[in-house]
């Protein structure tokens, strides 16, 4: 590896480690073991790192399709809902988990404008892979418009879940909860 992704690397592990505001470019350095002026030379700043690094390590939680993620349940049945929801809540129950660090950086948006454009095109990309894994169609399949509907409703159940796992996980929602609420929804607007 080069500098680059060592940085990169680098990064990823003191996100989880420290967070976003509490880790120092110095930080950075010394898990990649690297140099000061390597962040500058291959991102431009430490916020423009962090927030490469942040991306990336959103991408490494990515299921990629319907065949790599062993999903059960039809595309887009409650079944499905349930089950990558399941898997999403156990992904914040471990120690480390990246899910706390989405809120951090959601809380701090303002202060961010050097990778805010950044974010926004990935949390687009991101509620396409959820749409993807939940409707079991290709990512490359997923429409623009779907993206932009489907897609951002997903990105929108799944920030307020992290916040309130962030908040309180002792009363923050499951996988079952999730579904028998989305189940009363529909039962509500399909009635005649």
């Amino acid at each position: 590896m080069g500098h680059r992704e060592d940085l990169l690397e680098g990064a990823k592990r003191c996100l989880l480690e420290k967070g976003f505001a509490r880790t120092t470019a110095r930080d950075i350095v010394k898990e990649s073991g690297t140099n000061l002026a390597s962040i500058g030379y291959h991102y431009g700043s430490k916020d423009a790192l962090l927030g490469q690094a942040y991306i990336a390590l959103v991408e490494e939680v990515s299921f990629e399709g319907e065949e790599d993620a062993g999903i059960d349940g039809a595309p887009g049945s409650l079944e499905r809902f349930r089950e990558v929801f399941s898997n999403i809540v156990d992904s914040m129950r471990e120690p480390g988990s990246m899910w706390r660090l989405s809120m951090e950086i959601m809380a701090m948006g303002d202060q961010l404008p050097e990778v805010r454009d950044q974010l926004s095109r990935a949390q687009l990309e991101g509620g396409r892979g959820l749409v993807s894994l939940l409707m079991g169609v290709p990512e490359g399949e997923v429409s623009d418009e779907t993206a932009d509907t489907l897609g951002r409703f997903y990105m929108t159940l799944m920030s307020g879940l992290i916040s309130q796992w962030t908040f309180d996980p002792k009363t923050a929602p499951d996988g079952d909860t999730l579904t028998e609420g989305l189940r009363q929804i529909v039962e509500a607007a399909t009635r005649t």
